[in-house]
């Protein structure tokens, strides 16, 4: 029998301008625009399984993700903390971009961590849409705080303007998204499957979609951990510490911290669900976070089992909603 052949794995530290590649212990340099893309394309090719190594950068890293993705070659963008985390457990202090291509080659052989996914255009055309449109609502939300403090009359009144401004801009990108959305009948299924669950709006559905997409094929336990909702044990000895949240996809705690809010209300299970915590004595934002996670989780549940229905079946609301949400 004949055995699939072992990844060679590429560590790629991605900057602004250049790209620095560790290939087989040998470094090389690229620029970050198409034509180093293709330069780099082209010497990958050469190889019989490569794996590309990255951190995600804040966006520099998009374009050669694509170039590899419509190259055929696997590439997994990782948490920066993570391979920081590797280097620093094996004693690595120097900071270049050629330690840091060689340190993302040994964490690839090391950990041999998942391909990154390829998003298809119009996704991916969504999700940079819903990026703006979360930074809209951030910055209006720190104008409204700055508000507060305003006693100058012409300040105030160039202060309601810019106020005034983001929300347009608000409403105008959140109609091109629902737009966008329509147009695409799985991403569509998806977001209605969602606003089905009492508290789950159409933005709290998008934004959960766009920064969970793993969102219907992970475990319960993943679901909470990939949101940063899984409390991690801090005992040691005979010292029994603090359970706290954290690490995980930051930005998508807000978002269902706002559902949750609404679902503690409203929810006909999660409401009581929130009231028997604070009646055992759980103070507000533990019984909230507690609610968060239940609420995150029924959402994977909800479109593992859309998944798994015919293409041409329209998602209903199902009897068993409230059984879900109680396990």
């Amino acid at each position: 029998m004949k055995k699939n052949p072992a990844p060679v794995y590429v560590g790629m530290d991605v900057a602004k301008a250049t790209l620095h590649v560790n290939l087989n212990g040998h470094q090389f340099e690229f620029k970050n625009d198409s034509k180093g893309h293709a330069q780099l394309s082209e010497k990958l090719a050469k190889l019989t399984l490569p794996h590309v190594i990255c951190e995600a950068t804040g966006g520099y890293e998009r374009p050669v993700v694509e170039v590899c993705h419509k190259a055929k070659i696997l590439v997994s963008v990782l948490n920066p903390a993570h391979t920081l985390a590797a280097s620093q457990a094996q004693g690595k202090r120097a900071k270049t971009d050629p330690c840091d291509a060689a340190a993302l080659t040994d964490y690839g052989q090391r950990f041999e961590p998942e391909p990154t996914a390829a998003l298809p255009p119009a996704v991916r055309a969504i999700t940079e849409l819903t990026l703006w449109l979360k930074q809209l609502i951030d910055n209006r939300a720190v104008v409204k705080t700055q508000a507060e403090h305003l006693a100058n009359s012409f300040v105030s009144q160039r202060h309601q303007e810019l106020l005034a401004h983001y929300q347009s801009q608000i409403e105008t990108v959140e109609k091109e998204i629902k737009k966008m959305v329509q147009a695409q009948a799985l991403f569509q299924q998806r977001v209605d499957c969602l606003t089905q669950i009492e508290g789950v709006g159409f933005r709290t559905a998008l934004l959960t979609l766009v920064f969970l997409p793993e969102l219907g094929s992970i475990n319960r336990g993943a679901t909470a951990a990939l949101a940063g909702l899984a409390p991690w044990t801090r005992d040691s000895g005979t010292m029994k510490g603090k359970r706290c949240i954290g690490g995980g996809r930051a930005q998508v705690r807000p978002v269902l911290y706002m559902a949750a809010l609404s679902a503690s209300r409203c929810n006909p299970v999660l409401a009581p669900h929130y009231q028997g915590l604070k009646k055992r004595g759980k103070p507000s934002k533990v019984a909230l976070t507690a609610v968060m996670r239940k609420l995150l989780i029924h959402m994977n549940s909800k479109l593992k089992k859309l998944a798994a229905k015919p293409v041409n079946e329209k998602p209903g609301k199902s009897n068993k909603t409230k059984k879900s949400l109680a396990k």
